[in-house]
């Protein structure tokens, strides 16, 4: 097999009118790994063929329904080697359960599935078959989170001791799923979205940043949820106290009724020597304070700069990376992972970093968690390992 041709890449999901797709295929194609070759890229069968089209999708190729795709490709001499499932939560579970037993690897969006159950039930299938499963929290393929998390895994903070975390957006500060607006109905819709609104959507994002970069494990949580505006289903404001299993203490916030902001997410360590922070909005910019000493303002393109880092790193210094790069290197550190499969070899290190479907369960099992501290009044409940 010729490892380094692209990958011949599928999609679930992500037709006309749908954001996060266009995200995914320009991510897919930054580094050159990949090539968009099929799809079922809407559950309406019109809407599906409309958007292959616009794509340019072969017509045999431009599919009705997920299945009818994982079944064809999996007997095409050329079939797909990996599958983009950017669907509305409810279907990730099917599609990926498709495609896994189809023999096909997996780039997932988060939340993985909407219940634990099923969670754990593509961890099963996933490691039985032996496939690459990556789940797309992209906020871990910025450069500088990358470095932030070899910083504190290197000591370089000393025993880590608090960590903050927040995600206020404030989109959701009216009603605005009742006008029909697709990404707000569809998030909104317990349905579609599973039990969790503005927690599943960002909270997630926020509590797998925490642990990414911290090293550090949530094995408690004590929530309050809250949905403000009148007439919504879900929860559109999350506050939540942290235990982790290293004894460091910390709070999440996630909301999407707070005006003024729009992807303020923002990560603040503390540690015994020193102290971490890094925004999402400045994500080319780290700050780190050594304790009695001034703070240093780190760049990417900076001096210094550790071997995660310079891994995720495309552009010199002076041009801006950011949100569409940082999905780009979940995509490339994926390739990796399917290629080393299929040449029988060990993969680059530095591709492990990519989040996989455990990652994934584990976000899953948090979402639960905090609905059930929120439900018992905010009491301590415990994180599925």
């Amino acid at each position: 097999m010729n490892s380094r041709r692209r990958l011949r890449l599928g999609m679930v999901g992500g037709g006309e009118g749908a954001f996060i797709g266009a995200v995914h295929r320009i991510a897919a194609r930054i580094d050159d790994h990949y090539e968009l070759v099929a799809g079922a890229l809407a559950s309406e069968p019109e809407k599906a063929r409309r958007s292959g089209e616009a794509l340019g999708l072969a017509s045999d190729r431009n599919y009705e329904t997920y299945q009818e795709m994982a079944a064809a490709e999996s007997k095409r001499p050329d079939g797909i080697d990996v599958v983009s499932i950017v669907t509305p939560n409810h279907i990730h579970h099917d599609a990926a359960r498709c495609f896994l037993e189809a023999g096909i690897h997996v780039i997932c969006d988060k939340p993985l599935t909407t219940t634990v159950k099923r969670a754990q039930e593509l961890v099963t299938l996933a490691g039985k078959s032996g496939l690459v499963f990556a789940v797309t929290y992209n906020y871990s393929g910025y450069p500088m989170v990358r470095h932030a998390r070899e910083l504190i895994l290197g000591g370089e903070i000393g025993n880590v001791r608090v960590i903050q975390v927040e995600y206020p957006q404030g989109w959701l500060t009216d009603l605005l799923e009742a006008s029909g607006q697709k990404q707000a109905a569809w998030r909104t819709d317990p349905q579609r979205s599973g039990p969790a609104g503005c927690l599943g959507d960002i909270g997630t994002h926020a509590f797998h940043l925490a642990e990414f970069a911290s090293g550090q494990r949530v094995a408690e949580v004590a929530a309050d949820l809250a949905t403000f505006v009148e007439g919504r289903l879900l929860d559109d404001n999350v506050n939540i106290l942290l235990r982790f299993a290293n004894g460091a203490k910390g709070m999440l916030w996630a909301s999407q009724v707070a005006p003024g902001n729009q992807n303020a997410l923002r990560l603040r360590v503390y540690g015994s020597k020193g102290g971490i922070e890094w925004s999402q909005e400045q994500p080319n910019d780290l700050a780190l304070t050594r304790h009695g000493a001034p703070t240093t303002q780190l760049t990417r393109s900076g001096a210094g700069i550790g071997a995660a880092g310079a891994h995720a790193t495309r552009l010199p210094g002076g041009h801006p990376e950011g949100y569409l790069e940082a999905y780009a290197q979940l995509y490339t550190d994926a390739a990796e992972l399917i290629r080393a499969k299929n040449d029988s070899r060990d993969p680059d290190p530095a591709a492990a970093l990519v989040p996989d479907v455990r990652d994934g369960a584990r976000g899953v099992g948090f979402v639960s968690s905090v609905l059930a501290s929120s439900s018992a009044n905010g009491a301590w409940t415990g994180v599925p390992a």
